[in-house]
C-alpha cells in the first residue's frame, strides 16, 4: 500500500466517527500533490447539500486530531468542502447511493465514436457499469474502459 492510500485510509477512519456525530456523509478522502503543494482532502455531503459552517467544523475536529496523531511526514493543506455538483462516483457505496441517478460516463477510447455517455445508472459490479437512456436502451460498460463517473447535472 502506498504512503498516500495508508494516509487517506487513516484520515477516512478520523472521519467516521465526526461524520456520524454530525449526520454528515463522507464522500471522499484524497492525498495530492498539486505543484510543490501537498493536499489533504476530505468531500463531505448531507441530505440538503454541505454548507460552508459544516465544513468549517469538521476541518478544526480534524485538524485537532490530525496535529495529535501526526501521521503525515510531509506539509499539507487540509480542505474539507462538498464534493460539488458533478461529483466523481469512485467506491462502491458512491455507485450504490447513485442507483436511478443520472450519471455521465467518460472512456479512454472512442465507443462508436464517442467517449461521452449520459445515462440513468441501473446497476453496477466489480467489472461493469449500466445506464439506461431515455429510450430505455441499456448500455454496460467494461470498468477498465472507464475513465471517468460522476453524476451529471443539467443547467
Amino acid at each position: 500500500m502506498s504512503k498516500r492510500e495508508v494516509y487517506e485510509q487513516k484520515t477516512e477512519a478520523i472521519l467516521i466517527p465526526i461524520m456520524e456525530k454530525y449526520g454528515f456523509d463522507l464522500w471522499d478522502v484524497e492525498y495530492v500533490k498539486e505543484g510543490s503543494n501537498w493536499y489533504l482532502r476530505a468531500y463531505i455531503d448531507k441530505p440538503g447539500g454541505i454548507m460552508v459552517d459544516d465544513c468549517e467544523v469538521v476541518s478544526r475536529e480534524l485538524s485537532d486530531i490530525l496535529d495529535e496523531q501526526d501521521f503525515i511526514d510531509e506539509a499539507y493543506i487540509l480542505e474539507v468542502s462538498s464534493p460539488g455538483l458533478g461529483r466523481p462516483l469512485k467506491k462502491e457505496k458512491d455507485f450504490a447511493r447513485s442507483i436511478g441517478e443520472e450519471i455521465e460516463i467518460r472512456t479512454y477510447r472512442a465507443i462508436d465514436r464517442q467517449k461521452e455517455f449520459i445515462g440513468i445508472l441501473k446497476e453496477f459490479d466489480k467489472d461493469t457499469i449500466t445506464i439506461e437512456y431515455e429510450d430505455g436502451e441499456t448500455k454496460s460498460f467494461e470498468r477498465n474502459n472507464i475513465a471517468l463517473v460522476r453524476l451529471a447535472f443539467d443547467f
